[in-house]
């Protein structure tokens, strides 16, 4: 491996060789937990963690002193590490503000699913952090100001560079009020222009960058430029909103780096680090004779950067309690099971949260997603840490009324984003060219509690025929049902009540049967201490069909799924 100082030398040399000056931002997105080079849930060593990201910080620092260290959110949520210190030891300096600390991170913005963890854990590790966090357009309703600090200013060598924090607006549509009790959520663009127009008046800073939780793609979910509260209106405010000189982004989980033009012409840089601590990304600001800024980004690979011997030493005993507590063991598992199954009808790996939500619930339905694609939990004892790779975020239920015809809709919407007509496409799978799925999984609802087929050759909206009552009982299209749903799902993720069924927020609201408060990870490593393992049988209660005609495309995308 190269040593980490000639290279940064050689990238700097190759971007700002005829600039006076240059400062060099160092960026993380959508970390999601990774703090160790270790998989808690399979026990392997990895190539990428934010102990990579401190190697690579710490080797820029060795190169210059003109550094500044940002990260975009959603930090907070997606590992045993991070479950840990949100919801087991909630008595400790949180870990991440200590990792954060330690790395010597100078700002952070907030992500959606740092809001996830509510109140008590994201309140209470912001206090913990030594660095601010941003939101500009994340308003208290009580005091009409920013919940968050709106921007910082980070001065190297005389420099003032302004970074300005914008959220992603759709909070309300996917987490549940109580989590976000207090905040109201403005439109990134104008929340943009406000905040640009305020920090060149109040603070004449010689650059300023955006720091967006938001994503590339604003046509993303069929929302156009002009939606209001765009979810990923990165580079709708680049285009926009002059003034700024770079945005890093995030949320999405892609990786970008291009350069869009401003209403005034100006370049703005555009990055997007990608997640779980894979790359991070690489901004160089060059301040030339005149003190103009000018910007230039690189996506750099942390895999053959290799870890930080400092980071893992220093916080090798809190890894240990972590590596205890996703090793404890809950029960066993009687059989192999693979998430890929979940694409393709019934499966094992569905029945889980199928099977939890209806014993916990007592509802007549159940609606869920695969939330992982490449899981395998082998045969043999389990663990909390294998719970993770069951089901990936800390989802609450919900219990609505659904009328038969209500149930059916859902259903249609959601597998006309996941199937396409083979005889048009040649796969059964709705995916591109590349054989990637055009939709997102966690999307891909099925249902339990009833019997049904699916027939993709028909035309959408037409391709779900409901048999009966997984009990045997008639289905009736007038009655009312009660259904359970994660609480993504309840407050409008992926669209399915809205869109699909045709429900308002109000109607929805006045649906509500029940809102439990714990999660369904939770609920479902309980019932498996309770019952010593998976406390269901395998279920065959809906299928492809017709089965003969579609088994050939079936196993074409299969073998894409590695099944």
């Amino acid at each position: 491996m190269k040593n980490l100082k000639v290279i940064f030398a050689a990238i700097l040399l190759s971007a700002f060789s005829a600039v006076a000056q240059t400062i060099n931002v160092i960026y993380t997105t959508d970390v999601h937990g990774s703090i160790f080079p270790y998989d808690f849930t399979t026990g392997k060593e990895l190539d990428n963690s934010l102990s990579h990201v401190c190697r690579f910080v710490e080797s820029v620092r060795d190169t210059s002193d003109n550094v500044i260290v940002l990260d975009n959110g959603d930090f907070l949520q997606g590992t045993p590490a991070s479950y840990y210190y949100n919801f087991v030891d909630t008595r400790s300096r949180h870990l991440e503000a200590q990792v954060y600390n330690y790395i010597g991170v100078d700002a952070l913005t907030v992500g959606n699913h740092d809001i996830e963890t509510g109140h008590d854990v994201y309140d209470r590790v912001c206090k913990d952090m030594n660095m601010p966090w941003l939101a500009a357009n994340v308003i208290d309703t009580k005091s009409g100001e920013p919940y968050f600090q709106p921007y910082t200013i980070v001065e190297r060598s005389g420099k003032r560079i302004a970074i300005i924090g914008l959220l992603t607006p759709n909070i309300p549509n996917w987490l549940s009020e109580h989590l976000w009790q207090g905040m109201a959520f403005e439109d990134m663009v104008e929340s943009a222009a406000k905040w640009v127009k305020i920090v060149r008046e109040k603070e004449k800073p010689d650059a300023i960058i955006g720091l967006f939780h938001s994503g590339y793609d604003y046509t993303y979910g069929g929302n156009l430029a002009d939606t209001p509260k765009n979810e990923n209106a990165s580079v709708l405010v680049a285009e926009r909103v002059d003034g700024f000189d770079a945005i890093l982004i995030g949320h999405d989980h892609g990786l970008h780096n291009v350069t869009h033009k401003s209403p005034s012409g100006h370049d703005v840089v555009v990055l997007d680090a990608g997640t779980a601590a894979r790359n991070v990304g690489l901004l160089s600001i060059g301040f030339g004779k005149d003190g103009r800024p000018t910007c230039s980004a690189k996506l750099v690979p942390l895999k053959g950067v290799g870890k930080s011997e400092k980071f893992d030493q220093y916080f090798a005993r809190q890894r240990q309690t972590i590596v205890d507590y996703a090793c404890e063991k809950i029960g066993m598992n009687l059989t192999t099971i693979r998430s890929q199954d979940a694409l393709f009808g019934n499966s094992f790996f569905m029945d889980i949260s199928h099977g939890a939500m209806l014993s916990h619930t007592g509802a007549d339905i159940s609606f869920s997603a695969p939330l992982m694609l490449n899981a395998v939990i082998e045969k043999g004892e389990l663990t909390i840490g294998q719970m993770f790779n069951i089901y990936r975020y800390e989802n609450m239920l919900n219990v609505i009324e659904l009328t038969g015809e209500e149930v059916k809709r859902y259903l249609e919407y959601s597998y006309d984003m996941w199937i396409s007509n083979p005889k048009e496409t040649g796969h059964l799978l709705n995916i591109n060219e590349n054989g990637r799925l055009i939709q997102n999984y966690y999307n891909f609802d099925s249902a339990c509690g009833i019997i049904y087929t699916v027939n993709p050759m028909k035309e959408k909206g037409n391709r779900v025929e409901i048999v009966s009552m997984a009990s045997g009982d008639a289905f009736d299209m007038t009655n009312r049902y009660k259904v359970a749903l994660n609480s993504y799902r309840y407050n409008g993720g992926g669209g399915h009540l809205e869109r699909g069924v045709g429900l308002s927020k109000d109607e929805i609201a006045r649906r509500l049967v029940k809102a439990f408060d714990q999660d369904l990870r939770a609920i479902m490593i309980d019932d498996i201490r309770k019952h010593g393992g998976f406390s269901h049988k395998q279920m065959t209660n809906w299928k492809f069909v017709p089965e003969k005609e579609l088994q050939p495309y079936l196993e074409k995308d299969m073998q894409l799924f590695g099944l």
